[in-house]
Formats: C-alpha cells, sequence, structure tokens
C-alpha cells in the first residue's frame, strides 16, 4: 500500500501546514484519536506523549490526528483546543477531513479501523505498521528502534 497524505482541515500546536513529504527522513508515528475515545485518552495519547519525550525530535516526529466519526457535534474546534490544553498535547494535531460518507478521509485512507490507531512511517515515507487498539509500549519502542536504525532506502515490512 502506498503511503496515503494526511487530509487535515484545521491544525493546533503548530503555526503551518504539514504533510508527510515534508518529512522525509524521520520515522513518523500518527496517533489517531477521538476526544471521548477512553482507550485514546487513556493509553494512545500518554503513550504518544511518551514517544515524543523519548526520542528526539529531529529523528521521530509525533503527529496527532483527530478523526471524528461520531459525536459530531460535541468535536468542535472549541472543544478540540480546550482538550489539547487540559491534556497537555504539545505535539501537532490535525483535525481530519470530512469525507463524502460516514469516515474522514484521513481514517479511509489509511483504512483505520477506529480509535485509538496508531501509525508508523518510516524515514522513505512508508507506512510500516498500523496498530489498533492498546500498543505495547515495549513493542512500539522497539519497531520504532528498528525504523531509526534502518538507511532510508530499507523497506523491510512490520506486523
Amino acid at each position: 500500500m502506498t503511503t496515503p497524505e494526511l487530509t487535515v482541515s484545521q491544525w493546533f500546536n503548530t503555526d503551518q501546514d504539514i504533510n508527510l513529504a515534508g518529512l522525509a527522513g524521520q520515522v513518523v508515528v500518527i496517533e489517531a484519536f477521538q476526544m471521548l475515545c477512553p482507550g485514546c485518552v487513556f493509553h494512545g495519547l500518554p503513550l504518544a506523549q511518551k514517544v515524543q519525550k523519548t526520542f528526539a525530535s529531529d529523528a521521530v516526529t509525533v503527529l496527532g490526528l483527530h478523526t471524528e466519526f461520531e459525536h459530531h457535534a460535541a468535536m468542535t474546534p472549541v472543544s478540540l483546543a480546550a482538550f489539547l490544553h487540559e491534556y497537555r498535547i504539545t505535539f501537532p494535531v490535525g483535525v481530519d477531513a470530512a469525507g463524502t460518507g460516514s469516515l474522514p478521509k484521513t481514517m479511509e485512507a489509511f483504512r483505520l479501523r477506529g480509535t485509538p490507531s496508531m501509525l508508523l512511517i518510516d524515514k522513505a515515507g512508508a507506512l510500516r505498521a498500523n496498530h489498533f487498539g492498546e500498543v505495547n509500549e515495549l513493542r512500539l519502542g522497539a519497531e520504532i528502534a528498528t525504523l531509526l536504525n534502518e538507511k532510508s532506502t530499507d523497506r523491510t515490512t512490520s506486523d
């Protein structure tokens, strides 16, 4: 599968639009979440914050993707801004653009099954992992370390 680009309607915690092509040479970790998802609040987002604090920012970029596919009336930009502030989320967070059907565009493009989901993209821009649900911290650390140690042209796959 070719790695799709993010389709974002608004960014938080950054003053510029972000695209995956512009992050070539770095490992990219994307945490797809919803504000009202308990698994996201208790596991996914805290894990993404740990990744951000653990790895050098010039080697690993952590992004959030707020992908709303339910509770639309509660998921306003004002609510998201307050949520990010209250949970001290400091990495850039994009709002997944609305799709033509029930799923937002990036969620559909990456074939996400729900939230929380964590995507790992290698330095060459290839999607290497698409985790749904709780991700084991040790496994994630090992996957990121493996991707960091690869040359940008390596294309081995991970489950």
